[in-house]
């Protein structure tokens, strides 16, 4: 059980980090941060999101600190935990909020020391905007989390990581191994962002925005994409985006057979079988 006296370690205070301290703090816990800019631990501290943070990596925050939540790119996050490995208080739990799990949990695990534990977590939450500024944790309250335990892990680990997930908001926490966990990321995140990428780079008429109805700005909102971060998560996940890629253009050509063909009855069963899977979301 997680102790209201025990210290929370945020490594990167962008959104999410941001987004992880708000709620924390309002469940009376103590939380700190290491980021890499000064005006995001002091933005954090006057809205009363942590108690103290630092722009260097402080021995002694880490030290002090029994749980550690990461918030970095996946390779930064694997370089920082090597590189402060020894400061790390003894028994800590480190988990992270990567978008993909193999080739990073594994590699971290491998080589942390047998008195610590990392366990992988994913919060199925976001905007289109970056930033401490933005945080907002009622953006977990409708939200899964996907827990990604592997042998190395322990009971108290993964009852950790659950209980981060409730004390945050999440509704509904499912867990996966980390190889399940990347092949439905491929589809459910990836891939939408792709298709959202896609879908405004093959147009450049800078006048869409004066005839477009809600469906197109629904469905490119998450084309505001960070070029850095999910250029490194597509090309970690690359085998199964790919893979999802060629199916969604094989459902797409065959799609498009069916308009060129003016197959009335078989466009009619596309529309019906996609309005019966997307009623499972308004369950």
């Amino acid at each position: 059980m997680i102790e209201t006296n025990q210290k929370f370690l945020i490594v990167g205070l962008g959104l999410l980090g941001g987004s992880y301290a708000k709620a924390l703090k309002k469940k009376g816990y103590s939380v700190y941060a290491i980021t890499r800019s000064q005006s995001s631990i002091d933005y954090a501290k006057t809205q009363g999101w942590i108690d103290g943070g630092s722009t260097e990596e402080d021995p002694e925050l880490i030290g002090q600190s029994d749980y550690v939540i990461f918030g970095l790119y996946p390779h930064i996050m694997i370089e920082w935990i090597a590189r402060n490995q020894p400061y790390f208080k003894p028994g800590a739990i480190l988990t992270d909020v990567s978008g993909v799990k193999c080739n990073v949990v594994d590699v971290i695990q491998k080589n942390l020391r047998n008195d610590l534990e990392f366990i992988g977590s994913h919060p199925m939450a976001g905007k289109e905007v970056s930033g401490v500024q933005n945080s907002d944790d009622t953006m977990f309250q409708n939200a899964n989390f996907i827990i990604t335990p592997t042998e190395k892990n322990t009971e108290p680990g993964i009852a950790f990581a659950k209980e981060l997930a409730q004390v945050l908001g999440f509704p509904n926490i499912t867990s996966l191994s980390i190889e399940q966990h990347d092949e439905m990321i491929g589809f459910v995140s990836q891939l939408t962002h792709a298709v959202a990428v896609s879908l405004m780079n093959c147009n450049d008429n800078a006048h869409l925005k004066d005839y477009t109805g809600d469906s197109f700005r629904d469905l490119t909102r998450i084309a505001k994409i960070n070029e850095e971060l999910w250029t490194e998560l597509f090309l970690l996940n690359q085998k199964n985006l790919v893979r999802e890629i060629d199916d969604f253009i094989f459902s797409l050509n065959d799609l498009k057979q069916k308009i060129s063909d003016g197959d009335e009855q078989g466009m009619k069963q596309l529309f019906i079988q996609s309005t019966k899977r997307r009623k499972y979301f308004d369950a």
